[in-house]
């Protein structure tokens, strides 16, 4: 979300999506409140810094990590004073393991994405970092039904080999897509995000070429992802959705343009406030498409802001998802 205020932001997303209310991230409040940072100073016995060069592992919790942990604290208790009594599902988030190993460096200065043991350390700790959030989430709001979201936009690169070395003129070697799945399945394990009464996952990813299935066999209940860029995919990788979500995949689809300028420029009813139903209408004919039945459709989407709202201004933040509501309203009244 955008801007610093922590109490402001907590009100508006509490007021605005009252039935799926999340615990909000404010990177513009600087290092520790961005994505990767935040995620930092969840983990446990492994620490970072910030360098010129971004977060690099650190041998104990120093300045940014304090930092870091204040600000989560500080929407913690944001979020705990604007749901009391709320009972219902409340999504948090954090950074998956893979994107925090090509975005953490080790002391060397490349990204720990280079050491596999490094890779399966980080992945431990952030799975009991995790455990201990989400116990914190459930004390400070008792009746949430917790949903962890895994951002994950490096995965894809991750997978094909694209994330870059320190030096920018090489890029690491592909990660197995074996061990790519096998640490995810242990994270969402490891938190306790598996079996009856668990805490379902969503990973998210705003990269093309999301790996809807292997995300699925992971453990992932959903799948979030930019619809514009699913809607340049045909073919096998179509289908591949499609199988996962008749698998019992659901989707989080990032219809609603996450900025002014962006809205602006979608063509017909996608970008304007005024038309929720045409916000959709790409999701119902790809639905459609696939031969999904129509009926599971509004069970089967949440719609969400594309990835960047954090670069949006308050006021649009807050009638984006004031849209959303209204888009998943015309879902189930017109699933077809």
């Amino acid at each position: 979300m955008p801007g610093e205020d922590a109490r402001e932001t907590a009100r508006t997303v509490t007021g605005e999506v009252g039935g799926f209310p999340f615990l909000p991230e404010l990177p513009a409040r600087g290092p520790g409140a961005d994505m990767v940072g935040r995620s930092a100073g969840m983990l446990v016995d492994v620490y970072a810094h910030l360098q010129p060069s971004g977060w690099r592992v650190a041998d104990r919790p120093g300045l940014d990590t304090r930092r870091a942990r204040s600000w989560l604290d500080e929407d913690l208790d944001a979020l705990e004073e604007f749901t009391q009594g709320y009972t219902g599902p409340l999504k948090v988030q954090a950074t998956g393991p893979w994107t925090l190993a090509a975005a953490l460096e080790l002391k060397g200065g490349e990204a720990a994405l280079r050491d596999p043991g490094a890779c399966r350390d980080l992945a431990a700790s952030l799975a009991e970092g995790l455990r201990a959030h989400l116990a914190e989430v459930r004390r400070r709001v008792p009746g949430a039904e917790v949903v962890l979201q895994l951002d994950e936009p490096s995965v894809t690169a991750v997978l094909t080999g694209r994330v870059a070395t320190a030096s920018g003129y090489r890029t690491y070697r592909a990660v197995d897509r074996a061990v790519v799945e096998g640490t995810l399945r242990d994270v969402i394990g490891a938190a306790g995000a598996t079996g009856p009464g668990g805490t379902p996952v969503v990973v998210h990813s705003c990269a093309p070429d999301v790996p809807f299935a292997l995300l699925h066999r992971a453990g992932a209940a959903a799948v979030s992802y930019d619809a514009a860029l699913l809607a340049e995919r045909r073919g096998r990788a179509e289908e591949e959705v499609g199988e996962a979500v008749e698998a019992g995949l659901a989707l989080f689809a990032g219809v609603v343009p996450a900025t002014a300028d962006t809205a602006a420029g979608t063509p017909s009813g996608a970008g304007r406030m005024s038309d929720p139903a045409g916000s959709v209408e790409g999701v119902r004919t790809w639905w459609r498409r696939l031969g999904l039945p129509p009926q599971a459709l509004a069970g089967g989407v949440v719609v969400t802001p594309a990835c960047g709202l954090a670069g949006a201004d308050p006021e649009y933040a807050r009638r984006a998802l004031a849209h959303c509501v209204r888009a998943a309203g015309s879902l189930a009244r017109d699933p077809e």
